[in-house]
């Protein structure tokens, strides 16, 4: 039989578990030179014959019943008359304003690293070579308002952020890292916050100036979203360019502060809206996930979820806050 073959007769959760322990045997057990060769000890002796990579591969060839499948796509990848393409322009990336360097020209260049490096990923990683540096994701919904997580902002840090418009990838190769001052904007002061554990996370913050060439985005104010509905995310997963990403719905819907969907979302999409695929409102904040990265031998790998396994996504409504919205 061929490798494939062989690996279909497992579950993506027994794939799953043979990677998450090689790279705890590989941690505690081996030596450098050990660790460089490509069979790692696993749980299975059955598995034992094959490579991680080979069955981090058999993963990825599966993820279409997972909801952590990597459908994020760059906006080069999507129409010109894509309603992401016209969302996205009131997306924000928040860093840090030490990272954030004025080049004297009116514009100025974001310090980003490798986002395979920072998160000393695998090289089979989607985006390991795209640039990284935002913290977290935010939205604006009026003139001068951005809304993001309560765990992102809050009011003794909110002068020190700045907000950015335009980071993203121009084509597969090249990033927009310069970026003009006038879409470059400071957090002035907190008007809102709120932040429960396991519960609501919120925060709106008034910006220095009016936004110049933003979208403002249109929220839910009443009611909640429907059990199952369809929605899609665009926010800065792992601080990289923006991303958008759909094929996703509303999982858990009882919760009065927040819903829970199989968003395919990382860390740095705290923050980010989420929108109903029907309406094109934003229904939601994204601002709790299931983990990230699974060690893969050495390196990391993006974790892998059935499509009603882990945790899921919560998303506080946007009715929390949207009474202090204009």
């Amino acid at each position: 039989m061929k490798p494939e073959e062989i690996l279909s007769q497992f579950t993506i959760d027994q794939l799953k578990e043979e990677l998450q322990t090689r790279g705890a045997s590989t941690r505690v057990q081996f030596s450098s030179v050990l660790r460089a060769q490509s069979k790692i000890l696993g749980g299975r002796s059955e598995l034992a014959q094959f490579s991680s990579k080979t069955i981090a591969a058999t993963l990825g060839a599966r993820q279409k019943s997972i909801y952590e499948v990597d459908d994020r796509k760059d906006l080069y990848d999507l129409p010109a008359q894509h309603v992401a393409q016209t969302a996205a322009r009131g997306v924000v990336s928040l860093f840090r304003a030490s990272r954030v360097v004025d080049n004297g020209n009116n514009t100025s260049t974001l310090q980003v690293g490798k986002f395979g490096q920072l998160n000393s990923l695998c090289e089979e990683e989607r985006f390991f070579h795209q640039p990284a540096g935002a913290f977290c994701t935010g939205f604006l919904v009026a003139p001068d308002v951005i809304a993001t997580a309560g765990h992102c902002v809050d009011e003794n840090n909110a002068t020190t952020i700045r907000f950015v418009f335009g980071f993203r990838m121009i084509d597969a190769n090249l990033s927009q890292i310069v970026i003009p001052n006038e879409d470059i904007y400071a957090g002035a002061k907190v008007l809102g916050r709120r932040l429960v554990q396991d519960g609501t996370d919120w925060c709106l913050v008034r910006l220095d100036r009016p936004v110049k060439n933003g979208t403002i985005l249109s929220l839910r104010r009443q009611n909640k979203i429907a059990d199952k509905q369809s929605v899609y995310v665009i926010g800065h997963p792992c601080g990289l360019p923006v991303k958008y990403a759909d094929g996703a719905f509303v999982r858990e819907n009882n919760q009065g502060t927040f819903f829970t969907a199989n968003l395919d979302t990382y860390g740095g999409n705290s923050g980010s809206p989420v929108f109903n695929a029907d309406t094109h409102e934003v229904e939601g904040i994204l601002v709790r996930g299931a983990t990230d990265f699974v060690p893969v031998g050495m390196c990391m790998m993006s974790a892998v979820c059935p499509t009603s396994g882990c945790n899921g996504e919560d998303c506080t409504r946007t009715t929390e806050f949207a009474p202090l919205v204009p």
